[in-house]
């Protein structure tokens, strides 16, 4: 079938849909299926013949491979057979490295070869006919290491005395390099203080998708091609490192996806997985299956990533204005830098957080270590850089004798300032965080927080407030990633859909974004319903993603909070192609004076002025593609199926300045937190709980809530339960929920939300991407506790994972978190 391509590099404002279907809360189109129990996961397909595969793991965190053995295993009945790294690295090339010497001369391949980095690293894998067969086998397959000390700590990684994981490369770094906006030398001597922190350290933790990683892949040796049923959620991402590493084009690897148990970056990088996969339907000419165990999903999928920020300095006026800082950050990679060194530039979308201090200088520099590998987690390397914003706030505060809140209000950058450009040129496009952090002081109840102090003193309890801001930088500028390898060919962001009337009248959606819970079909459906005078019931959005469909582009997927931007262009620039036809084809048939004359309203094509004169949308399907002949040459183009490319109006990043707009739209979440601590224990309670979001033109407002839901959960987990902790060997010390607490209904505290709207002046639509706002939370629990805390000698929280333990050391021994700050008089 042909079909009409459009591309833009700048949205239009003029053709924004009426107030309809958008802005109200539907039903979601995905539930029926996904309540009923008749969703399709990975899991859920099944070929005739398949085998089941396990991997065999390291158990060390850093050896040398002596040998492997598979003979044992592949003597078992129903074995069908294993694949070991010396086969990998002979079919095989490494995945690309996206980074500058030495960090792209790690050699990173599907399966351990020579050489495992980190406990749970693949050495070898197993298919069997059954999964528990595979597993048992693989227990049969003898490694001998030779046990090397294991490195775990990004700081310490780059000592010159440091074991070095990648040989090839002769050093820990992945990538360093240093950033220097505005003037920070003129800012020292502006300030009338500085205030310097020795050490900040945000935690290692994951998320926990309730559907772990896996795929079914299919190899068809007539046309040597995979077909890979699988959860990727970047599938564009996906196929550029796995063409390359397994020497194919890209159009060998198809990737088809349907319904996804949440993602949240943790399906970013699955590629090592997938590669051994293909590797092993190829060999063995059958279908393989592979599903992450639990453990294995904690130890060895990704983790968030882990940074130390050393030797701050805040340049600050008497009155709490913040000119600036000064930090040298390090950021632990992992066992490989895979999505790495991306983390290094993505944190600069939110150099100042919500501030507007105009002076910075980050030195800053990645390393590996032998831990699992680090990737994309909701927030990814922004909530870092929020979280380390935040906490500066609150410090500089306590130490200077100020109101936190009212420190903020003086910094925020104001509504009357946006679109506002940050130091290193990245534009905010629209808010309001004054007026945001107002309503969730008014929700927890501001004005009577002296009393609760009181009545919690009587208790027993220490009670504080806290406060988290963060923005959610959404659609990404890939050309960001030149700031860290200028050589590297990746620039802007695209996503496609397509929108078809078919021969009965359905109009049917196809997207490119791979949803994995976030009611894509549902929110397509209302945009496209609006602009063609339908019900979303009238519209059928495909479920999930094939790369094989015209939807498919290079930065195809779901990540970076920019489907509402990105997505939801794609379609309504297609649905506006779709439209403009249907009304050039009504106005031919029905004889009308042309296209302007002819409006579309329930499923017609009606002339304006005689309403008697219409044609429904089934009669134009069928004319177009059963019923054509004759049809004047002015209709050739008309094919009722219309495509349509959307790119965001970005430019390449100034290299030399590293400065220029590395995102498109800001979202915001305020969170505020009361907790309670009982002064005994330490043990504490949230009591009250608001998050203020703002995430411009709201298309389905119960969607929004739970993104906002989700995103508090995530955060309360971070900053109570949820942490990745190595012992000395570097072993993991929570790969399962046993030890990993992840929070659950009875973990959460009482959520009050608020919202307000601040349309993007950047999207057609108004909208933003939002759902990463976990940041907030995070800090926001971290500075009620810090607030708790005063009156037992003011300690200092200085970590982003606080649980009980820690609590009682700070409230046993404050001076030693008062250590490393201190506040001097400016130069």
């Amino acid at each position: 079938m042909s079909e009409t391509t459009a591309t833009t590099a700048a949205p239009e404002q003029v053709e924004a849909p009426q107030k309809g279907f958008a802005g109200q809360s539907i039903p979601r189109k995905e539930d029926k299926r996904l309540v009923q129990g008749e969703g399709v996961f990975f899991d859920d397909v099944k070929r005739h013949g398949m085998g089941y595969v396990h991997f065999v793991r390291s158990p060390y965190a850093h050896a040398g491979i002596v040998s492997i053995d598979v003979s044992a295993a592949e003597a078992v009945e129903g074995v069908y057979g294993t694949l070991i790294g010396e086969e990998v690295a002979a079919q095989t090339d490494p995945f690309f490295e996206m980074s500058t010497p030495p960090g792209n001369e790690i050699r990173d391949y599907a399966l351990a070869v020579g050489k495992v980095r980190f406990a749970g690293e693949p050495v070898a894998a197993v298919v069997a006919e059954t999964r528990e067969l595979a597993r048992d086998a693989a227990e049969l397959v003898e490694v001998e290491y030779e046990p090397l000390e294991p490195v775990l700590d990004a700081v310490a990684a780059v000592e010159p005395d440091a074991a070095v994981l990648h040989d090839e490369a002769g050093s820990n770094v992945v990538w360093s390099g240093t950033f220097d906006w505005g003037d920070y030398d003129q800012a020292l001597a502006e300030a009338d203080r500085v205030v310097k922190i020795d050490r900040l350290y945000f935690h290692r933790f994951s998320s926990t998708p309730l559907e772990c990683a896996g795929a079914l892949v299919e190899y068809d040796r007539g046309t040597a091609q995979w077909t890979l049923h699988c959860n990727h959620q970047m599938p564009g991402i996906g196929i550029v490192w796995m063409a390359p590493a397994l020497r194919v084009g890209s159009d060998k690897l198809r990737i088809v996806t349907q319904d996804i148990g949440g993602g949240f970056g943790n399906k970013i990088t699955l590629h090592p997985y997938f590669v051994a996969l293909c590797l092993l339907a190829r060999k063995l000419n059958r279908p393989v299956q592979w599903t992450e165990w639990r453990t294995d999903q904690h130890t060895a999928n990704t983790h968030g990533n882990e940074r130390t920020f050393l030797d701050v300095e805040v340049p600050v006026k008497a009155d709490g204005t913040m000119l600036g800082y000064k930090v040298r950050a390090f950021d632990d990679a992992g066992a490989f830098p895979r999505y790495e060194p991306l983390g290094c530039i993505i944190w600069a979308q939110v150099t100042p957080g919500c501030y507007r201090w105009r002076h910075v200088r980050v030195d800053f520099t990645q390393a590996c270590t032998n831990k699992s590998p680090t990737a994309p987690n909701r927030g990814y390397s922004r909530m870092q850089q929020l979280w380390f914003t935040e906490r500066v706030i609150d410090l500089v505060a306590s130490e200077l004798g100020l109101d936190p809140v009212e420190v903020r209000k003086r910094n925020y950058i104001r509504s009357d300032e946006m679109p506002y450009e940050t130091p290193n040129g990245c534009v905010y496009d629209s808010g309001d965080y004054a007026r945001c952090l107002d309503i969730a002081l008014d929700l927890v109840g501001y004005e009577r927080l002296e009393e609760r102090r009181r009545d919690a003193e009587s208790r027993g309890k220490l009670l504080g407030l806290g406060i988290g801001s963060t923005l959610d930088s959404g659609t990404n500028n890939f050309g960001q990633s030149q700031l860290l390898n200028p050589e590297l060919q990746f620039s802007g962001n695209n996503e496609v859909a397509s929108v078809r009337l078919d021969i009965f009248g359905e109009i049917v959606v196809t997207l490119g974004t791979t949803p994995q819970g976030q009611s894509h079909e549902t929110v397509a459906a209302q945009v496209v319903a609006d602009l063609l005078g339908v019900t979303p019931d009238d519209v059928h959005v495909r479920a999930g993603h094939d790369s094989y469909w015209n939807s498919h582009a290079g930065f195809s997927g779901t990540y970076a909070s920019q489907f509402a931007v990105t997505g939801l262009e794609a379609v309504k620039g297609a649905t506006l192609a779709l439209a403009d036809q249907i009304r050039r084809l009504a106005a031919v048939i029905l004889g009308a004076e042309g296209p302007d004359s002819i409006e579309l309203a329930e499923g017609f094509a009606k002339v304006r002025d005689n309403p008697e004169a219409a044609l429904p949308f089934m009669a134009c399907g069928a004319i177009i593609n059963v019923n054509n002949a004759g049809l004047p040459p002015e209709l050739d183009d008309v094919t009722l199926n219309c495509r349509y490319v959307y790119r965001p109006p970005f430019q390449v990043p100034d290299t030399e300045r590293k400065f220029g707009n590395l995102t498109l739209t800001y979202a915001t979440q305020i969170h505020a937190c009361v907790v309670e601590v009982d002064r005994e224990t330490g043990v504490y309670e949230i009591v009250d709980y608001a998050a203020v979001d703002d995430c411009g033109t709201r298309i389905h407002p119960q969607i929004v809530e739970g993104q906002v839901h989700g995103a508090t959960a995530h955060a309360l987990g971070a900053a109570t339960f949820e942490t990745f902790p190595y012992d000395e060997n570097g072993m993991l010390q929570t790969s399962n929920f046993y030890d990993y607490h992840v929070p659950h209904a009875l973990d959460m505290p009482p959520l009050k939300t608020g919202y307000i709207e601040s349309p993007s002046p950047f999207s057609s639509l108004g909208t933003k991407g939002m759902g990463e706002g976990g940041g907030a939370g995070i800090h926001a629990v971290c500075a009620a506790l810090q607030d708790a805390l005063r009156p037992l000698g003011n300690p200092l929280v200085t970590e982003s994972h606080n649980p009980y333990h820690r609590v009682w050391e700070l409230m046993r021994d404050p001076e030693a978190s008062r250590a490393g700050v201190e506040v001097g008089a400016a130069r």
